[in-house]
């Protein structure tokens, strides 16, 4: 608890000097001591947007990952944010390799037995774990990768606070509920935890290799599963250059135009053929080695796409490079996006001129399609209509646009249209997904055969307990209801014309017996009965005389 609190206050205090004050003050109203900007961090130096990007940064490994994964979902913030938030680097000062040598012989016994030298520097640090280059006895040069102490701790904590402040936030302010901020403190909770077992990263990188493993011109890095643990990964060291390194690419005489190809149709195949993606594209997880290969890095971040899930994005991308507005809409919603009937009218109208203003309205729309502008003004659009778009349709956009954008650096030439188009259609051609539509036509087949079969037995069972009395036929209807009072009421008006006929008929019998046959005191009771049932006869005649008055006026 004093940990949370001290740590609750050091964000407060980050906040503070970054000008947050007085949204500070509305959220914890009668805290004083705000620090004020410093030097240099002043508001009026920078947008509140820079501001805001410079604050997570200061504010460690847990928030830098949050304004990364954020950058991600265009559909819900500005677009001057999203620019801050894609400049968040994922940096860390290196911690001690004493520290770094006290891990590994935590989680590697006997480790002197295994490696022969470990490098002291490391090769990355970044704000979860580091890396360093070292030697198996073999040999064999390998990747160790290096849980920082401590950060679990720290990243619970720090979820714990973003989870109340967002809660504050919705209650203190609550026009920004439309960016959901608890839901987007949720969803990067469920993403971080994952990143802090390094085994879970090692099942990924696995199987991706299993995926590739007969797929020329990429490479992913071996894992030695003898030494690796939740907080310490060790794989194969692959030399390479950053796959945006144009120059360096070339010297090594490799064609970009070639590379930016092979990498945009190894990521085709993982989602459209594996449904399994690497999530984090970025320039420097991706190396080019020596021998040309495109080597993937980090998987941290990765999307899982079901077979009907793919068969969507196919349908959105045909829908982009066609203009097909109504197959984009059914895509979308095929997502689980819900479009309001209201907005419904104006989407399509938005929706049609975006597709005519960046596809040459139609003529020659794929070879003109800018992807990268589309995709920005349809999240765009989906923000405008505070559209709930899901995290998995986001990831894929922003893959897509990442290995876009990886393209058009290695070439500017490029195009999207002209390498996807002919893929599509070549998973159309070959029924690639033919064994998933097949599984989910048979189910369908199946069912509807079973209920074909059952119908002879089910019409076989109506009709035995029809003729044995035992159908029950439950109606409701207020007509039926009114009869059903029409009904009683005259069921009453019978039973009380038998009682006053059985009163007359009982007591004409009894003045009727002679006198030596009965008690004296009997004939009182024949005349009470008499008595009783004019009474009744009078009180039925004036009822219906009565009822058949009202009715008549």
């Amino acid at each position: 608890m004093v940990t949370r609190i001290r740590r609750y206050a050091q964000i407060i205090d980050v906040l503070g000097n970054y000008g947050f004050s007085i949204g500070l003050e509305k959220m914890f109203p009668g805290r004083a001591g705000f620090r004020l900007p410093t030097s240099g961090k002043s508001p009026d130096s920078s947008t509140v947007y820079e501001r805001i990007r410079l604050a997570l940064e200061d504010l460690g490994p847990t928030f830098v990952k949050f304004g990364q994964i954020m950058s991600t979902r265009t559909e819900l913030l500005p677009p001057e944010m999203i620019e801050q938030l894609k400049k968040l680097q994922d940096h860390a000062k290196p911690i001690p390799f004493s520290e770094v040598r006290a891990i590994l012989e935590q989680n590697i016994p006997e480790l002197d037995d295994h490696f022969c030298e470990i490098e002291e520097t490391p090769v990355a640090a970044a704000s979860i774990g580091q890396v360093h280059r070292a030697f198996l006895k073999d040999g064999t040069m390998v990747a160790v990768k290096v849980q920082r102490p401590g950060i679990p701790e720290l990243i619970e904590t720090d979820i714990g606070i973003l989870q109340s402040m967002a809660e504050r936030i919705e209650t203190v302010f609550p026009e920004t509920r439309v960016y959901n901020p608890t839901g987007m403190v949720d969803d990067f909770a469920h993403q971080i935890v994952k990143e802090l077992d390094f085994t879970r990263e090692a099942r990924n990188m696995d199987r991706m290799a299993r995926n590739f493993h007969n797929v020329p011109g990429v490479h992913f890095p071996k894992i030695y599963w003898e030494f690796t643990s939740q907080f310490v990964m060790v794989m194969e060291f692959v030399e390479g250059v950053r796959i945006d390194n144009v120059d360096a690419i070339s010297e090594m005489g490799f064609v970009p135009h070639d590379i930016g190809v092979t990498g945009f149709h190894a990521y085709l195949k993982m989602i459209f053929e594996d449904g399994f993606f690497h999530g984090d594209p970025h320039p420097g997880n991706l190396l080019v080695s020596k021998t040309g290969d495109i080597v993937f890095l980090d998987f941290g971040i990765v999307g899982v796409l079901r077979p009907e899930k793919r068969q969507l994005f196919i349908n959105l991308l045909f829908a982009l490079v066609n203009d097909d507005i109504e197959l984009m809409l059914r895509s979308l919603e095929g997502f689980g996006i819900v479009i309001a009937e209201d907005d419904r009218e104006a989407m399509r109208d938005d929706l049609y001129l975006m597709m005519h203003d960046f596809s040459g309205g139609g003529g020659d729309g794929v070879s003109q399609l800018n992807f990268g502008l589309v995709v920005s003004e349809l999240t765009e659009t989906m923000r405008r209509y505070k559209l709930k778009v899901p995290m998995n349709l986001m990831l894929l956009l922003k893959v897509f646009m990442m290995v876009l954008d990886i393209g058009v650096r290695l070439d500017p030439r490029f195009n999207f249209g002209k390498e996807v188009t002919p893929y599509l259609s070549k998973l159309a051609d070959t029924n690639n997904f033919s064994a998933a539509y097949l599984k989910r036509a048979s189910t369908t087949l199946l069912e509807a055969a079973d209920a074909l079969f059952d119908m002879p037995r089910n019409l076989n069972l109506m009709l035995r307990r029809l003729s044995t009395g035992t159908f029950k036929l439950e109606i409701v209807d207020t007509d039926i209801q009114k009869l059903q009072m029409a009904l009683d009421k005259a069921s009453d008006k019978i039973m009380i014309g038998m009682v006053v006929a059985a009163l007359v008929v009982g007591s004409s019998l009894v003045i009727s017996a002679q006198p030596n046959e009965l008690p004296k005191q009997i004939s009182w009771i024949a005349i009470a009965g008499y008595t009783a049932a004019v009474l009744v006869g009078f009180y039925a005649i004036y009822h219906v005389i009565f009822l058949r008055f009202r009715m008549d006026r």
